[in-house]
């Protein structure tokens, strides 16, 4: 399935394909104050559809992800790194995707702060 998703001023717009069969919750420090639920995907499986110059980046700690947010509004509607096989993915902000019900569906909580 094709999700449309957005940070709040449509600065940021970007489309994702795949099936969501479960959510993140992470407890980080970054995780915990964007209170983000989150999707994974293989990088390519995100479009972005506005152009990259209104996004920025936020790194801390190991600096192996890259938190993406909007330079205008500062909503972060995805992120990005390197997953367990290697390969680029993205972490959706599913509270970003447009008309998207999250609340019947699975929530793993991650201990980001353990890390």
């Amino acid at each position: 399935m094709k999700y449309q998703g957005s940070c709040h001023c449509g600065d940021v717009a970007f489309e994702v394909e795949g099936e969501v069969q479960g959510l993140m919750d992470c407890n980080c420090s970054i995780c915990v104050r964007k209170a983000s639920l989150l999707w994974f995907v293989p990088r390519q499986a995100l479009r972005l559809l506005t152009s990259e110059t209104n996004l920025s980046c936020y790194k801390f700690g190991k600096e192996v992800i890259s938190h993406r947010f909007c330079k205008r509004c500062g909503i972060h509607p995805f992120g990005e790194g390197i997953g367990p096989d290697g390969q680029p993915m993205a972490a959706i902000n599913v509270r970003c995707l447009e008309g998207f019900d999250f609340t019947k569906l699975p929530v793993t909580h991650f201990d980001g702060r353990a890390l």
